[in-house]
């Protein structure tokens, strides 16, 4: 068994103000998204403006805290917050869902191409890329809050964690960390400017990271308001089947989409 390591949630003390590793990893992830979002800007495989940029990653913030938020409250807890709708306004409590911050994020992305006449499936190709990075620090700051604990097992690299009783568990945050964050982003990085045709690269980005979660929810202690599902399942199985089916049927039909082009429209020479 291997001990937990000691790490105060709270990353700063400012006075009355507290700075949260919770809190810097997302601004980590958006930061790092960005860079490298200007960095496809760069190679070309992303046409569109610095101030579309702006734009762009405007929405997918939003996207992402309001899909995430809601997807939570309609997903995991609803009966809960309906008892106490204001409790749905107070994000620093936690409860974000993966799911619904995807399902905001391809809706405000949705809205800007529609705003700006960019083809949509052109550029969900290349901001899929960059996700992995918030995904994989998003988990770390699971790992630092001891939330979203593994099950209990005598496996040696076990911990206890606190709060969670005296029983060795899974760090599965730490499973997620590394399959959703470093070998998901390894893997779409590598193949951003070979899978050209449209709807290629986020067909892979959501068949791998289904399967990924999937197999991690295995370790995963689910959530105590809903338990196992039929079969044993859990709902986060069952949410990243429906993007399975989705990543399968992009990946499918790619061929269809023969021509590869950028997402401002204009064919690369």
């Amino acid at each position: 068994m291997l001990p937990y390591p000691q790490i105060d949630p709270v990353l700063l003390h400012l006075g009355p103000i507290k700075i949260r590793w919770y809190g810097m990893m997302y601004l980590a992830g958006f930061a790092v998204g960005y860079l490298l979002l200007k960095r496809q800007i760069r190679e070309g495989s992303l046409r569109i403006t610095e101030e579309q940029l702006g734009g762009l990653a405007t929405a997918l913030i939003l996207g992402v805290i309001l899909g995430g938020r809601l997807g939570y409250v309609l997903f995991y807890d609803l009966s809960s917050y309906l008892a106490e709708p204001a409790r749905i306004l107070a994000i620093w409590q936690g409860g974000m869902s993966f799911h619904g911050g995807l399902v905001g994020t391809l809706v405000a992305g949705w809205i800007f191409c529609r705003r700006e006449g960019l083809r949509f499936l052109t550029l969900t190709d290349r901001v899929c890329v960059v996700v992995p990075v918030g995904l994989g620090l998003g988990r770390l700051a699971n790992f630092i809050n001891t939330e979203l604990v593994g099950r209990v097992t005598d496996v040696p690299w076990a911990m206890v964690f606190p709060g969670w009783g005296p029983y060795p568990r899974h760090p599965s945050q730490l499973y997620q960390a590394f399959l959703e964050g470093v070998v998901l982003f390894t893997v779409l990085w590598l193949l951003r400017n070979r899978l050209t045709r449209p709807g290629q690269l986020i067909g892979l980005f959501l068949t791998l990271y289904a399967c990924f979660r999937m197999f991690a929810e295995l370790f995963r202690q689910p959530d105590a308001q809903i338990g196992f599902l039929v079969l044993g399942t859990t709902m986060g199985q069952w949410l990243s089947a429906v993007m399975l089916g989705a990543g399968v049927w992009l990946l499918a039909t790619a061929r269809r989409r023969a021509v590869a082009i950028p997402a401002d429209g204009r064919s690369r020479r």
